[in-house]
């Protein structure tokens, strides 16, 4: 099994750690040591079990972000907390923090390049969901292949800030046959398909360009004609998160387009600026969506300026064909188990025994469409600043077993506990062996998990930032992204065992007096 801890090195740890309250203040160290256990038990599976037939029920429509489903899901989540007696850190009775979305469409193009008029669609799509503007440029930027690596790069001898970048497709080979980048004839993020597609548009959004032509007939060729269909049916695409600063303008182009800016571009890789005439208009069609994050706090008694976060995801899927996608695991029981926490802490405070550091619950909108509501609160809103955010704690699916574990089932799946600091791991071991005794399975906290569930959850949007997080998860199983994921197929043993797991690791991390170590953050 996975545990990595030596027996020596948890016992060590038990004694430094223990209660939290051995790391007491001069002014509490006449208290008696609070167990942490008589609030901890506060957390049953007959109370998870009430909660999450509600949650997970037809009634609140599959949850899906943005839809009455999902409305009625956060007022829910306002009500429990208002029952609780657990504030808001906004204003009076307001719990949700508002995550500005959109349902991208095609917008209406119209675009003429030194007096030739060309075609949506045909020779050229826009990615992404642009905004209205008129076009009148009279310069591009020409960067090659548009790569930007240590041993090679397209941008190191012209500046490109505020500029329009034309690029193509592919990456230069070596005398020998050799990818530039790699020294391998294996295809790179720069050489393949979508991956550099998305390389190159982040490379030239790095180095400050406010929009990139790619030149890519074959994908032109591949979407243009499914881009047309989509936008004469009306239909919304994906729903994306509205950020702070202005988009990139990001088009696919074919060779017209591209030999009408620069007729060389398919023998010549000289990077170089090229007077042009591109005129035009585009006129944004996609749809602005409501959705909101749940957010509730308990104010710490000694450093109230340090906050640990636990989060969950408060959407699903929806309905389908006229199904219910319910997600009671899915992340029905991360949102439950956050309840339950909250409701532990509570307790404790009421009993003057509240938490030296803040903790903040956060439910997060849109996961399923893309990380997008705690992307919204890392990345645009953070209702407090990152640098005072010592952890993040986040519970997706921890109320099923999964298929590949049958009879055994009192594990959970740790990802990445150790990947910022080694601190946060060694207690989060403590605490299982002290309270718990589940077995801690690190497989899918692997760098190379072709899975990649590292970056598939909420806390990820914190670990970017060198902020260390732990998720909780049980795996897949069959019903997983199913209308048959509801409530009477969790195991709420489990749930309740694995949720005071995250509460017993929330108080030691919230009750120490030093703040956690991170000592493997990560640079760009």
């Amino acid at each position: 099994m996975k545990i990595s801890l030596s027996i020596m090195a948890t016992a060590l740890l038990l004694a430094s750690c223990g209660s939290s309250n051995q790391n007491t203040t001069k002014q509490t160290q006449s208290k008696t040591p609070v167990d942490p256990t008589q609030y901890g038990n506060t957390i049953t599976s007959d109370e998870l079990k009430e909660l999450l037939y509600t949650y997970a029920s037809d009634e609140f429509e599959g949850r899906e972000t943005g839809e009455p489903g999902q409305k009625k899901a956060v007022n829910y989540l306002k009500d429990q907390y208002l029952k609780m007696g657990i504030p808001s850190p906004l204003s009076g009775d307001d719990y949700f923090q508002e995550v500005p979305l959109q349902k991208q469409k095609s917008p209406t193009v119209e675009l003429a390049v030194n007096g030739s008029t060309l075609d949506n669609y045909s020779d050229f799509i826009v990615f992404g969901s642009a905004e209205s503007q008129t076009l009148n440029i009279s310069e591009v930027v020409y960067a090659g292949y548009g790569i930007d690596t240590k041993n090679h790069s397209d941008y190191k001898d012209i500046n490109v800030k505020g500029k329009i970048v034309l690029v193509k497709a592919g990456e230069p080979k070596d005398s020998d046959g050799n990818y530039v980048t790699s020294g391998t004839t294996e295809d790179t993020k720069w050489s393949s398909g979508r991956a550099a597609l998305a390389s190159k548009r982040d490379a030239a959004k790095a180095n400050g360009a406010k929009a990139i032509l790619f030149l890519n007939q074959g994908m032109l060729t591949q979407y243009g004609s499914y881009f047309k269909s989509i936008a004469e049916a009306g239909t919304a695409g994906r729903i994306t998160l509205k950020s702070n600063e202005p988009s990139m303008l990001f088009m696919v182009v074919g060779e017209k387009l591209a030999q009408a800016i620069h007729p060389d571009i398919m023998t010549s890789d000289t990077v170089k600026k090229i007077s042009t005439k591109i005129t035009g208009s585009i006129t944004s069609k996609s749809e602005d969506v409501s959705s909101e994050n749940v957010v509730a706090f308990i104010k710490g008694t000694e450093k109230p300026d340090e906050i640990l976060v636990i989060s969950a995801h408060l959407d699903h899927e929806g309905i389908k064909d006229g199904k219910v996608y319910n997600g009671a695991d899915d992340d029905g029981s991360g949102t439950v188990a956050i309840l339950e926490i909250a409701e532990a802490f509570k307790t404790a405070a009421n009993d003057g025994n509240g938490p030296k550091r803040s903790i903040l619950f956060l439910h997060v909108t849109g996961e399923e469409k893309g990380l997008l509501g705690s992307r919204h609160y890392a990345d645009n809103d953070p209702i407090f600043s990152l640098k005072s955010t010592v952890a993040d704690l986040n519970i997706d699916m921890i109320g099923r077993t999964d298929p590949k574990r049958e009879g055994e089932r009192n594990y959970i799946y740790l990802i990445g506990s150790d990947k910022l600091s080694t601190e946060l791991h060694n207690i989060s071991e403590a605490m299982n062996t002290k309270y718990t005794n589940i077995e801690l399975d690190y497989t899918y906290n692997d760098d190379n998990d072709p899975n990649r569930f590292y970056y598939r959850s909420d806390h990820y949007n914190f670990a970017k930032n060198n902020i260390p997080v732990i998720f909780y998860f049980n795996g897949t199983h069959d019903d997983y992204h199913q209308p048959s994921d509801t409530p009477d197929k969790i195991e709420y043993d489990l749930l309740e065992n694995r949720t005071r797991l995250v509460f017993y690791t929330a108080w030691e991390v919230a009750n120490r007096d030093a703040r956690l170590i991170v000592d493997k953050a990560k640079t760009e």
